[in-house]
């Protein structure tokens, strides 16, 4: 049901007022949304995950049990991954894939691909002497 003129009215003047007072609490509700924490809680599961592959590694070669500890460490970023992914549903989904497409991540990674299609091509079209 939408809202009629003098509702709109009021909550704009709301919403202004909220923007007078207090900016910082204004922008901090503008730019929040349901699925901010396991965003973010997802964010640091892959850089777990990351530091774990990585401790296993370069841990095998000092003893087995802190190269386990590595793989420890990836299970419980795998777990958390997987449970904030659950929390965040489809339509969370496919709110931090536009965001992150909208952050210039698909840009900047096409932007390379695209870099290094163009190195090749400029040496395969060399002249030839």
């Amino acid at each position: 049901m939408p809202l009629s003129e003098d509702e709109q009215r009021i909550l704009s003047e709301i919403e202004q007022k909220l923007y007078e007072t207090d900016p910082a609490l204004a922008h901090e509700v503008g730019s929040t949304t349901v699925y901010t924490a396991s965003a973010r809680r997802l964010k640091w599961s892959v850089l777990l995950f990351v530091i774990g592959v990585a401790c296993m590694i370069f841990a095998l070669s000092v003893h087995f049990l802190l190269s386990f500890g590595g793989f420890v460490v990836m299970l419980v970023a795998a777990l958390v991954f997987s449970q904030n992914l659950r929390s965040l549903g489809r339509v969370g989904v496919q709110q931090v894939s536009q965001r992150l497409s909208g952050s210039g991540v698909r840009d900047f990674v096409g932007g390379a691909g695209s870099r290094m299609r163009e190195r090749f091509q400029r040496e395969d079209e060399s002249p030839e002497d």
